[in-house]
């Protein structure tokens, strides 16, 4: 792991994939950037497998949108050859931001990652919102890209809301700013502050895909009426 204080004036970005345990099956959030071990196996595969679990337990794929610290993970390039990372997984996919990030020529997107999916019989191409099934909700919100999507994953007594990156860390949910990096800044900005409106009463499970300080977070009410975020492993 690279040390920040030997990389003076370098941006370090925080990556948080998330695996979820469903009556359905594991759902994946998102997919990392596609690191492998020391014996060349892909890093969110190894993690998976120190939970217990086997990448065929995930039976859902869920992009928020495709950029390519995202999307690293989805395809286990191998040798030369490209194979999908998750055989037995639906990856869920805005229709919109599939077919601009292949008409893009921006680095933000891998091509060769798009192609091995195709490719896979895999993937499932939604439009605005939706029900993948009764435990989850996607829900086309703009913003980052013009068709990223948040999603909402009712199971096991809890809310989760996975925002992507219109909402990548905690203290994004208290600041009240225009992101520059954005496709529409106003909207993602806009959107922060509905997900805090409703979650916060609700006790909403946030996951913050490139959170620093708090990868989970949950409110608890304070004494003056308003909500702070906890981590709800810790409670």
């Amino acid at each position: 792991m690279d040390d920040p204080k030997s990389r003076p004036g370098s941006l370090f970005v925080h990556v948080h994939p998330f695996l979820i345990e469903s009556s359905n099956g594991l759902i994946l959030c998102d997919a990392g950037l596609g690191f492998r071990t020391e014996n060349d196996e892909l890093l969110i595969h190894h993690n998976i497998r120190k939970l217990g679990y086997e990448p065929e337990d995930v039976k859902y794929v869920l992009m928020s949108h495709l950029h390519k610290d995202h999307t690293g993970g989805l395809v286990d390039f191998k040798n030369g050859v490209g194979r999908i990372a998750f055989p037995e997984a639906e990856y869920v996919i805005q229709r919109g931001e599939w077919e601009n990030a292949y008409a893009s020529d921006s680095p933000s997107y891998r091509t060769e990652v798009f192609d091995v999916i195709q490719r896979s019989g895999n993937l499932n191409l939604v439009e605005g919102d939706g029900m993948v099934n009764y435990e989850i909700r996607y829900e086309l919100n703009g913003g980052h890209t013009e068709f990223h999507q948040a999603f909402h994953i009712e199971t096991g007594g809890e809310h989760f809301f996975f925002g992507g990156d219109v909402l990548p860390e905690p203290e994004e949910l208290f600041k009240n700013f225009i992101a520059k990096y954005d496709f529409d800044g106003r909207a993602s900005r806009d959107k922060r502050k509905e997900y805090w409106k409703q979650g916060a009463p609700e006790g909403w499970i946030y996951l913050f895909y490139h959170g620093k300080s708090l990868a989970m977070g949950k409110p608890k009410l304070k004494e003056d009426g308003s909500y702070m975020l906890v981590d709800p492993n810790e409670e």
